[in-house]
């Protein structure tokens, strides 16, 4: 099980969490292609290694933020409030 630390409730069991996918996507404008609609909601990377994700305190606060995860070890580097800039 997976420990993630909330940035406004403190560290929780990962039972608490809803991962909401990859952070920092951007959305494409509402006259793109059918080909860059279909790109943006069906093709995500899938590395090996760090990864920014959303995740929800579901059952905490209830707030979004982000967090960089080792999608190998499972390990959390860094967690950051959903409004600031990608984390490194």
């Amino acid at each position: 099980m997976m420990i993630i630390p909330c940035p406004h409730c403190g560290v929780r069991d990962e039972n608490e969490f809803q991962c909401g996918g990859t952070a920092h996507l951007a959305r494409p404008p509402l006259d793109a292609s059918d080909r860059e609609w279909g790109e943006y909601l069906y093709f995500r990377d899938n590395p090996k290694g760090g990864h920014r994700e959303r995740w929800r305190h579901a059952y905490g606060c209830g707030r979004w933020f982000n967090v960089v995860r080792d999608t190998v070890t499972h390990e959390i580097s860094a967690v950051y409030p959903i409004t600031e800039p990608p984390a490194r």
